[in-house]
């Protein structure tokens, strides 16, 4: 492990950046107000899980392919950014079929298991995760020690931190829909907004440039 000078800016810098509102909270927020608090916390935890794929591939050197190579780069790109539209498009659906019920939605229910599949697989899909853990963590690591072992606890700590942000945002989110309970049409909105939301994020994963 770095010694105590290197791992407090290390752990300054990865706890800024896991309360600076970006794609994984924006997603985990959207499941939470689609589904409630059983799916965005299932979310956290699957988004958790995707970005420890990242820590070992990136301990592996299979992170840098990726990043390195254009094609591969945009083929994980395109795929994420796909599965990321596609969860959005099946949130407005079910918003738009309560709204034709003439009933409150049921918040898109997809169950926890799949909400935890789906924050694994988009995390587990965005390259910008891959290249952002590759750009953060050597500034930490002592090149004369076990620079793999000190990847992984560095990346470890960071996904831990991101999912203990996640959690917050899925109470605080869960907290607001429920204010909304008596008010059926605002929260058909909030769930069509939601599903806008992820689509939005697939387009902004789709059209991320590539780091030079």
């Amino acid at each position: 492990m770095p010694d105590t000078a290197t791992f407090l800016p290390f752990l300054a810098t990865a706890v800024g950046l896991a309360v600076l509102p970006g794609p994984g909270i924006l997603y985990v927020a959207a499941r939470a107000l689609a589904g409630g608090r059983g799916e965005g916390l299932a979310s956290s935890f699957g988004t958790g899980l995707g970005g420890f794929v990242h820590v070992a591939a990136g301990a592996l050197g299979v992170s840098a392919i990726v990043v390195a190579s254009a094609e591969a780069f945009t083929a994980l790109k395109l795929v994420g950014a796909a599965y990321l539209v596609w969860i959005g498009i099946r949130t407005l659906r079910a918003a738009s079929e309560a709204a034709t019920a003439g009933s409150q939605p049921a918040p898109a229910r997809t169950g926890v298991a799949r909400a935890f599949r789906d924050g694994a697989l988009v995390e587990a899909l965005n390259p910008k995760t891959a290249a952002f853990f590759l750009a953060l963590l050597p500034q930490f690591v002592d090149p004369a020690g076990d620079v793999a072992l000190q990847f992984v606890l560095l990346g470890a700590i960071c996904v831990a931190l991101n999912t203990a942000a996640d959690v917050v945002v899925v109470f605080a989110a869960v907290s607001a829909r429920r204010g909304l309970g008596a008010r059926p049409g605002l929260v058909r909105r909030l769930q069509q907004g939601s599903g806008v939301l992820l689509c939005g994020l697939g387009l902004s994963l789709a059209l991320a440039r590539r780091s030079s």
